[in-house]
């Protein structure tokens, strides 16, 4: 930016330099150096004349004739102004200043207060900029030495200048608590120059550093609030609390300001905030469509809503989501079942030699689960619904039993009074297997749906279930309350649960369950009493049962209650400093990584990391288990990175580290961590990587990596995945056990005829789903034992999986919830955060007419302007209302 020191006398007339040649510019490189440094050196004419001008101007302010002081001054002020130059270049009228700015400075102190010291003050402020020495911070100095002049007609470089001053100030005086009125006032008046110069993302970047954010909407109007608001949210994953909380509510506010209630309600989510969900449900609408819409945006999320009006309670109550769905399978046609035998493709498998005694149980059990996983929702199939004929059930053993009857839940999804007429026959089976794979099935049918019979809790909750003397009927009745109610934080199951928990005499089986069935129904809550209890009855148990494989549910029922309640754990954090041997670190990991899920949080993800370090030996009986609080690190780590795009990606980096240098309990939850990170999200660097993994020499990594590849692949159908899973299964003919996991991936991937997700995040990705989040928890929770619960008798864990199925369609809807077709551009979403003007928001799209499914990271918008969205995303159910302006094509 300086000039160089070096002086030059230019010639007259000339513009040339009378430097004498160097003697020796042939001999060395030095001389052409020099000639190219004196030619730099040359004026043009123009420039010279300025030169001059400036300098004689600086010598009349030298001068000491005050009447000279106002027009020199403003002739200087007119040169710099309109002076051009390019963005790079620094304008030359501040370039030949620049030599007598200590001059100017020197007469700044001389002069006597007035308007000209005033005005001295104001040129000096952007002769300041030139000077990039961070601690003299002169443009600030001098411009609150000039208050009545303003900062915004020396242009837009000058004010963003002056606002990098002010944040560095600020810092300083807040370090030494000294007044920062004066920076707050400047501060804020220059909030509107940089709005109205589309330049919203340093007027928000400015009110942070003066921890003003909440003053930004004072300053906002129709055409600026959109791009502020946006910009807000893309850095709340950034900022750390409470910062991220203030900044969701000053949004939040914004919203409402502008009538934009469906952004608002989304906001409203995110905070988790119950009173204010219910307060924009309530009082910020009188449109029904509107409020139908928002309705619909708290049901996705499973909060449940009390309302009067019948047709917007339907809709709360997802009560007809079934029907949604079905028809969405009508359009795509693939109504038809499938067998499981159309989704192995067995004929393509090309095994060598004969297989091991396969265990016929094991495979049938297999087939149960992913017949129950491809059909889901579609309420026929060709293995359980067939009429008068219940074979299919009786070729499973025991639990698989259970299972194999559990899955009529699961092919009646969302379909309630269908499937109590065919579930309510094994409700009074004498086999205690099928009655307790009925009492699930209710769970699972029930899921996310509420009725106002309430059959899920009236079955349920009756003796013969619930306080069953049989342990595996009690324990499905406690896992199909769970599974039903998760998110609706109902009192009365809190007087059904709680009873379970707090009695000691109970195994740790059912007191762990009933822990967790209570983690899904009051997800998210903090509910301190609730927490306190299942301590309490904790603390009352033998240490050495901590130590058995139920132990895991009790800890992670325990950290479902604050998932996304960063400050709320730190009171539990505190009480499991009490709980003896290592369930209480163990428990402590997993609270605070549901505390903070997906935040993206740096410093969490870090401290997560450095629990990775340790190297245990767990070789000796009373070591064993103490290294589980390593394992939940590591699916921390994906809870945490997956709410941020790059966090995400450098997670994926450190997973590689962690399988080259992590112990075998690291290893074994890292691809289950890879799953969780790229849910229903199938990219090919990760499922490349898995694929892996599913080699590996240790088993339990190889089976982890399986069951992760049909996490990654859920519900899309992805043919690469679907091939390599069938390379599996030819790879691991012999293993029964790791076949049986290819099998359930394979089912996974199918997952709805490839309708489905498990994705817990919604509405473009923005909202992440508490109960969605439980679901994929526990079932990873559970695969980290995977020879213990999955491979065993405890398969059933897997229906946990239930609450995190969503569709991925987008369905149009009239105002009446009448399907209403349209034509919809589909493509990638491009982040638009920042972008000046109105860019698109996505890319290689493609037209469609709906219902059309929505694939991860893919956007839709509507075709043309005959319909107005009533959603601000295209995801989902979306109400269209008709265009009173639409005049139609020519």
């Amino acid at each position: 930016m300086a000039q160089d020191d070096k002086t030059t006398t230019p010639d007259k007339g000339k513009g040339k330099a009378v430097d004498a040649p160097p003697k020796n510019d042939k001999a060395t490189g030095d001389g052409k150096k020099k000639k190219k440094d004196d030619a730099q050196e040359e004026l043009s004419e123009e420039d010279q004349q300025l030169k001059s001008d400036l300098e004689m101007l600086v010598e009349r302010l030298q001068e000491g004739k005050p009447e000279l002081y106002k027009p020199s001054l403003e002739s200087i002020k007119t040169f710099i102004k309109t002076s051009t130059s390019s963005m790079t270049a620094v304008p030359k009228p501040l370039k030949f200043l620049r030599p007598h700015y200590p001059v100017m400075t020197e007469l700044y102190e001389k002069w006597a207060d007035g308007e000209d010291k005033v005005l001295l003050a104001d040129v000096l402020s952007v002769l300041g900029m030139t000077y990039s020495d961070e601690d003299r911070l002169d443009s600030l100095k001098y411009r609150l030495l000039a208050p009545t002049q303003d900062p915004g007609a020396w242009g837009h470089e000058y004010v963003r200048h002056l606002a990098l001053e002010i944040g560095a100030d600020y810092a300083k005086r807040q370090e030494a608590e000294k007044d920062t009125t004066d920076l707050k006032d400047l501060g804020l008046s220059l909030v509107p120059f940089f709005l109205k110069h589309n330049a919203e993302a340093d007027a928000v970047d400015l009110l942070y550093e003066l921890e003003m954010i909440e003053k930004i909407p004072e300053f906002l109007d129709k055409d600026t609030f959109g791009r502020v608001c946006l910009y807000m949210v893309s850095m709340v994953p950034l900022l750390s609390p409470p910062d991220d909380i203030d900044t969701l509510r000053t949004v939040h506010k914004i919203y409402l300001n502008y009538q934009k209630f469906t952004e608002a309600m989304t906001i409203a989510i995110r905070l988790n905030d119950l009173d204010l969900i219910t307060d924009n449900f309530n009082n910020a609408v009188n449109d029904p469509a509107l409020k139908k819409q928002l309705a619909f945006l708290v049901a996705r999320q499973g909060i449940w809503i009390e309302c009067p009006d019948e047709d917007i309670a339907e809709v709360l109550n997802n009560e007809r989501m079934s029907d949604h769905f079905l028809s969405l399978g009508k359009e795509l046609n693939i109504l038809d079942p499938k067998t499981p035998e159309d989704i192995y493709k067995s004929h393509l498998e090309n095994t060598r030699g004969p297989s091991a005694a396969v265990d016929s149980a094991k495979q049938n059990l297999a087939s149960s689960f992913v017949n129950g996983f491809v059909n889901a929702g579609f309420t026929k199939d060709k293995l359980m619904l067939v009429e008068n004929d219940n074979s299919w059930v009786y070729k499973n053993k025991d639990a698989g039993m259970m299972s194999a009857t559990a899955s009529i839940g699961m092919l009646h999804l969302w379909n309630v009074d269908p499937a109590l007429a065919v579930i309510d026959p094994f409700m009074e089976a004498d086999d205690d297997y099928l009655k307790a794979g009925a009492a699930l099935a209710i769970g699972i049918v029930n899921s996310g749906v509420r009725m106002d019979s309430d059959p899920a809790l009236a079955l349920l909750s009756d003796d013969k279930f619930l306080n069953s003397s049989n342990a595996a009927i009690k324990i499905a009745a406690i896992m199909g309350l769970g599974i039903s109610y998760a998110g609706s934080q109902r009192e009365d199951l809190r007087d059904h649960l709680m009873p379970i928990i707090s009695d000691s005499t109970n195994s740790l089986e059912i007191c762990a369950m009933a822990t967790l069935a209570i983690g899904f129904v009051f997800v998210g809550s903090s509910d301190g009493e609730i927490a306190e209890t299942i301590i309490m009855s904790l603390l009352e148990r033998d240490e050495s049962q901590f130590k058995e494989k139920w132990a895991h549910f009790l800890s992670l029922g325990l950290a479902l209650l604050f998932v996304g309640k960063q400050e709320d754990s730190e009171v539990l954090l505190e009480a499991l400093k009490i709980v003896p041997g290592h369930f209480g670190k163990n428990t402590s990991v997993l609270v605070d990584a549901c505390a903070y899920a997906g935040t993206g949080n740096v410093i969490k993800y870090q401290s997560l990391l450095e629990q990775c370090n340790d190297h245990i030996d767990t070789s000796e009986d009373e070591k064993k288990g103490e290294d589980t609080f390593q394992a939940y690190a590591v699916l921390g780590l994906a809870l945490v990175a997956m709410g941020e795009d790059i966090g995400a990606e450098m997670a994926l980096r450190q997973f590689g580290h962690l399988m080259h240098y992590g112990e075998s309990v690291i290893r074994k939850s890292v691809p289950l961590a890879m799953g969780l990170l790229n849910a229903s999200n199938p990219q090919m660097k990760v499922y490349d990587t898995l694929s892996r993994y599913s080699h590996d020499n240790d088993i339990d990594v190889a089976i982890n990596a399986i069951f992760a590849m049909g996490m990654v692949g859920a519900g899309t159908n992805n043919a690469r995945l679907a091939q390599l899973l069938r390379q599996l299964a030819s790879y691991y003919h012999r293993d029964p056990d790791a076949l049986f996991v290819v099998r359930v991936a394979q089912g996974l991937l199918h997952m709805g005829k490839g309708t489905l997700s498990i994705n817990p995040f919604h509405s473009e990705r923005s909202v992440l789903s508490r109960v969605a989040v439980a679901g994929l928890l526990t079932v990873l929770v559970s695969l980290l034992d995977a020879k213990n619960f999955i491979l065993d008798t405890n398969h059933y864990l897997l229906y946990f999986m239930v609450p995190a199925m969503h569709p991925r369609f987008l369905i149009t809807l009239d105002e009446e919830l009448k399907p209403l077709p349209v034509n919809v551009r589909v493509g990638q979403a491009v982040d638009v955060v920042g972008q000046a003007g109105r860019p698109k928001t996505i890319t290689g799209w493609q037209t469609h007419n709906t219902p059309v499914l929505l694939s991860y990271g893919e956007r839709a918008e509507l075709e043309d302007d005959e319909y107005i969205a009533l959603s601000h995303v295209m995801e989902g159910l979306v109400i269209l209302k008709k265009n009173p302006n639409w005049e139609g094509r020519d």
